[in-house]
C-alpha cells in the first residue's frame, strides 16, 4: 500500500508542479492583464494541489480549513476577474487592420449593420409596419431624437419652474 501511495503523490506532485511552472510562463508572458489574472488564479490553485498533496502525504486533517479557505479566495478572484473581463471594452482597431488592407482575414473584418429594410419582424403580435403608428405618437408625426414624448415632462430648468420654491414666477 506505501508503494502505490508514493506512486500516486509522486505523480501528482510532478503533474501541480508542472501546472506551476505553466502558471508562472503565463504571468511572465501575459500579453494581456487578463492573461496575468488567470496565470495567478492557476497559480492559486496549483498552490492548493501542493497543499493537498501534503495533506495526503502526511494523513494529516488539519490542513482542510486552509484548502478551504484558500480555495474560496481562488473561486471569489476568478468571479472578481470574470466580472472585469466582462466589462473590459473591447479594443480599439488599429488602422493597419481596416477592411480592404491585406493581411486582414475577411473574418476579421467587422461587417456593416444590416439595412432597416432587412430587419426581421417583431416577435409581438404587433402586425404594423416598421414605420408605421406603431413606433411613432398617436398623431403619425415622426419622432426625432430630439423630440420628446407628448406623456414626457419638460426638462428641469432649475427652481424657477417648480411651484412651491423659491424663485416662483
Amino acid at each position: 500500500m506505501d508503494v502505490v501511495m508514493t506512486v500516486v503523490v509522486a505523480a501528482a506532485a510532478v503533474l501541480v508542479a508542472a501546472a506551476a511552472v505553466l502558471a508562472l510562463v503565463r504571468v511572465e508572458r501575459g500579453p494581456s492583464m487578463l492573461d496575468r489574472a488567470i496565470g495567478l488564479d492557476l497559480l492559486a490553485a496549483a498552490l492548493v494541489g501542493v497543499i493537498a498533496i501534503e495533506a495526503a502525504w502526511l494523513r494529516r486533517t488539519e490542513t482542510i480549513p486552509i484548502l478551504v479557505a484558500l480555495s474560496l479566495v481562488g473561486f471569489v478572484g476568478s468571479v472578481a476577474i470574470a466580472r472585469f473581463a466582462a466589462r473590459e471594452p473591447a479594443a480599439p482597431r488599429r488602422r493597419d487592420d481596416a477592411p480592404g488592407e491585406p493581411g486582414v482575414a475577411p473574418s476579421d473584418r467587422d461587417d456593416p449593420p444590416p439595412a432597416p429594410e432587412s430587419l426581421p419582424a417583431p416577435l409581438s403580435g404587433d402586425t404594423a409596419p416598421r414605420g408605421g403608428p406603431a413606433d411613432g405618437p398617436a398623431d403619425g408625426t415622426a419622432q426625432g431624437p430630439t423630440d420628446r414624448p407628448a406623456h414626457d415632462p419638460a426638462p428641469d430648468d432649475g427652481p424657477a419652474d417648480r411651484p412651491g420654491r423659491e424663485g416662483e414666477r
